[in-house]
């Protein structure tokens, strides 16, 4: 083999070796680029992005308004724009809630005293060497003071032909329980009129509801514009009368079952004094 062949046989050789490399070099370097690329538009789609991002607060920051919003559909609106029923309606319902508050205040009050007289007589009467210098130590004016008083008066005073025709046991046991029931009279006093008013109030104000709703709806046909704020304005100040109504008789129910169950300890507290008083009276111990 001469020198001249074994060069071109060698040329031949790597001529496919090349060729190899070369598309082995094209191959890797094809999927390279294209994924630079596909990473390179991202990053260039989302870097004008970016300042829109920062813009973004500020563009979102509206100025806040402090200005209160009145409300033209409240108990101001349903004054000045009811008629003489509703006003005759709403003035009955402040009278029924003042009356109920007073009795309530005034009940408690009267409980209080006769409490108070109750702790008097056990701390007081009862230690006193006779009734009468008993009756003494007792506050002028009160239950307690005005049973003993009754009953020093039934037993200082059995006489007369149709008094003696009862013995002296019934005659001061009956002057005691007549005071008593006085006494329990008085308690009672006034709760009828929350009775009254816890049963009455929701109708009054339901009344002043139907009317209100009556009218607002003879005004909307009247307009012919049924719009929610034609709709809702006039109805929802009708409903106040119904919230109004509720509002003047739970406190009256409440304050009525609280002060029947009041008066049952005061009661209590006032026939067992009376008791007492009925046995000294007649045999002069407790």
């Amino acid at each position: 083999m001469t020198m001249q062949t074994l060069t071109n046989t060698r040329s031949w050789a790597a001529k496919p070796l090349a060729a190899l490399l070369a598309g082995f070099v094209m191959a890797f370097s094809l999927p390279l680029s294209a994924f630079a690329q596909a990473a390179s538009e991202p990053a260039a789609a989302s870097a004008p992005a970016a300042p829109a991002a920062t813009e973004a607060p500020a563009a979102a920051a509206p100025a806040v308004s402090t200005e209160a919003v009145e409300n033209p559909y409240g108990l101001k609106a349903l004054w000045t724009q009811g008629d003489f029923v509703a006003h005759s309606t709403l003035v009955i319902m402040a009278i029924m809630s003042m009356g109920s508050w007073y009795v309530i205040f005034t009940k408690l009050f009267e409980q209080r005293v006769m409490l108070k007289s109750a702790r008097e007589s056990a701390d007081a009467f009862w230690k006193a060497n006779s009734v009468k210098a008993g009756v003494g130590t007792l506050t002028e004016g009160s239950a307690f003071h005005y049973i003993a008083t009754q009953g020093i008066k039934a037993s200082d005073h059995h006489e007369g032909t149709m008094v003696e025709a009862i013995d002296k046991h019934t005659w001061i046991g009956m002057s005691i329980d007549r005071a008593v029931g006085s006494v329990q009279s008085r308690l009672t006093d006034g709760l009828a009129v929350l009775a009254t008013v816890g049963s009455t109030a929701p109708f009054v104000g339901l009344f002043g509801t139907v009317w209100g709703i009556y009218n607002a709806l003879v005004k909307i046909g009247i307009s012919g514009q049924a719009s929610i704020d034609k709709v809702a304005g006039p109805v929802g100040e009708a409903l106040i009368m119904t919230a109004i109504g509720l509002f003047v008789a739970v406190p009256a129910v409440m304050g009525y079952n609280w002060l029947i169950r009041r008066n049952k300890t005061v009661m209590d507290q006032t026939r067992s004094f009376a008791a007492d008083l009925h046995n000294v009276l007649l045999s002069g111990k407790r």
